[in-house]
């Protein structure tokens, strides 16, 4: 038994009675200790890990960027409450039978998506789209969030897959009495607001603040990208082939796909269809919206990752990078909403009729934005023991 356990199951009436805002009876010193209580269960560090005020590349510090950041005034990220969010995204508590957490459905290692094309829920069930990466979360201009863009904001969007009958099936009044069974949620929840006291508003606020501090920004691009000097020339690491890659991606005139995923954190702005279907299947954001015109409609998500976020698309439908390029590259459909980006000639599918050597090199640059550092960084990692 370790050290943290035995002070717990020796002390656990006492803690009880500690973390009752009522008591006014005097508490053994050895109960204040709250690291050692958490070390029964958790592995966190002494001091909490850095969250805020992050440093950025100065290529990612500026306007385009910084505009696009959702976080609202009333919840900035701070370290205790992103340490709080961090166990909260890996707890299976959240799920109604202890089966399933956040980090179920988000895996670390793939960029915090799923590796397969639908996630399986608390009883088996599969979910109706693919799990979108959340990684960069925080930058998406408008808010929004879910491919359907349902949710307004990242804090409205991390309740609904814990209530979702499918997913997590929980209550949030039943989570909250259930969390607050549990002593070192009572410890976390003071450290981050102040009080112990649970409720799904706060629940919301920590689980947001951790899933901003994704930040990736140290891949073989970013590297590059920060020895540039004359931004005419090919990124300094880079091979012939991944150089030709970055030339495709940026060309208005080749694959044009920095039209759509923007800026360096090659993120989108909007929902947009992007020709999967020559009529929708699965209405997107017109079932939110109701607006036909808004149909076949989904958010375009970062680039950052995305070799490791396979399969592609809202329903994961695209195993490869290939495939994606090979879509873009002749396979857009006549959708009625296609996105103007994606249209040609006479208003019909735009053809980028890349070459096979243009394809490769393509692929290869979008693998330059695989970011190891990010995906094996223990702040985002499981905390539990």
């Amino acid at each position: 038994m370790t050290r943290g356990a035995f002070c717990f199951l020796a002390l656990s009436l006492t803690l009880l009675q500690a973390c009752n805002p009522d008591s006014t009876s005097t508490i053994p010193e050895l109960v204040l200790d709250e690291q050692i209580l958490l070390e029964a269960v958790l592995n966190l560090p002494d001091q909490h890990y850095a969250y805020s005020d992050i440093e950025l590349p100065n290529f990612l510090a500026i306007p385009p960027v910084n505009n696009a950041d959702n976080t609202p005034n009333n919840n900035p990220i701070t370290d205790a409450g992103a340490t709080l969010g961090r166990v909260l995204f890996y707890d299976k508590k959240l799920s109604a039978n202890n089966t399933i957490a956040c980090a179920s459905c988000h895996l670390q290692e793939n960029s915090f998506t799923d590796p397969v094309a639908l996630s399986t829920g608390f009883e088996g069930e599969l979910t109706g789209r693919h799990s979108m990466s959340l990684a960069n979360a925080r930058y998406y201009q408008n808010g929004h969030f879910f491919w359907d863009e349902r949710a307004s904001s990242l804090e409205e969007q991390t309740l609904l897959p814990i209530q979702d009958h499918i997913e997590m099936g929980m209550f949030l009044e039943t989570l909250e009495t259930k969390l607050a069974q549990e002593y070192y949620y009572r410890i976390l929840f003071r450290q981050a607001f102040g009080d112990i006291e649970i409720t799904s508003d706060r629940i919301s606020l920590a689980l947001s603040q951790f899933i901003r501090s994704m930040l990736s920004y140290n891949s073989k691009y970013d590297k590059g990208l920060a020895q540039l000097s004359n931004p005419g020339q090919g990124l300094p690491g880079f091979t012939a082939q991944e150089n030709l890659g970055r030339a495709v991606f940026f060309s208005p005139t080749l694959g044009n796909c920095a039209g759509c995923h923007r800026t360096n954190l090659f993120i989108g702005d909007r929902a947009q269809n992007n020709g999967l279907d020559l009529s929708s299947t699965d209405n997107g954001l017109g079932d939110v919206t109701g607006f036909p015109t808004d149909n076949g409609k989904f958010k375009v998500p970062s680039l950052r990752n995305i070799a490791l976020t396979a399969p592609y698309m809202h329903d994961g439908r695209f195993n490869t990078l290939h495939q994606v390029v090979d879509h873009y590259n002749n396979g857009v459909q006549p959708h009625p909403n296609l996105d103007i980006m994606l249209r040609g000639a006479n208003n019909q599918p735009r053809r980028l009729n890349l070459s096979v050597e243009e394809r490769e090199a393509l692929v290869a640059f979008l693998e330059t934005l695989t970011d190891e550092e990010f995906i094996n960084d223990v702040r985002f990692s499981d905390p539990f023991k």
